[in-house]
């Protein structure tokens, strides 16, 4: 049976194009043999705002729970969130319908045990990256105060 792909895109900032990653993407799914169902992309919100505030995302996980799909593919794991409690939620509610994940960066495929375990390294690790430019950011707005 041929796998039916959801591709998810996204970018934090107007700036930036989502064409990168779905061009990345339509490549591996015609090369595997995939048929894409759809292609979600949000433009210009951060990784780390919830699915509420992400309209691409949203639907994507409405389509999840009418079965539209067998696996959702994002090119990268950071793409999907910045949040390990967002990605958590979105790999345990996608798990529940069994729908897998995978990141083409990472090799990541969570339709493996070892899949599913790195997967929530890697979204530690996000959420950790985040966290330290917040940091950062902060810092430099206290020594700019003065």
């Amino acid at each position: 049976m041929t796998k039916r792909i959801a591709i998810y895109a996204r970018v934090s900032t107007d700036k930036q194009t989502v064409d990168n990653q779905l061009i990345e993407l339509r490549s591996l799914c015609d090369r595997l043999g995939y048929i894409i169902v759809h292609e979600y992309t949000d433009s210009g919100i951060s990784g780390a705002k919830s699915r509420n505030d992400r309209p691409a995302l949203d639907a994507l996980m409405k389509d999840a729970t009418r079965r539209r799909f067998d696996m959702v593919m994002c090119w990268s794991i950071d793409r999907l969130g910045r949040s390990l409690q967002h990605l958590v939620e979105l790999l345990n509610e996608l798990q529940a319908l069994k729908i897998d994940l995978y990141f083409q960066q990472q090799g990541m495929d969570t339709s493996t045990p070892s899949g599913r375990m790195i997967f929530s390294v890697f979204g530690a690790i996000g959420e950790f990256e985040r966290n330290l430019i917040r940091e950062r950011v902060l810092a430099g707005q206290q020594r700019a105060k003065g």
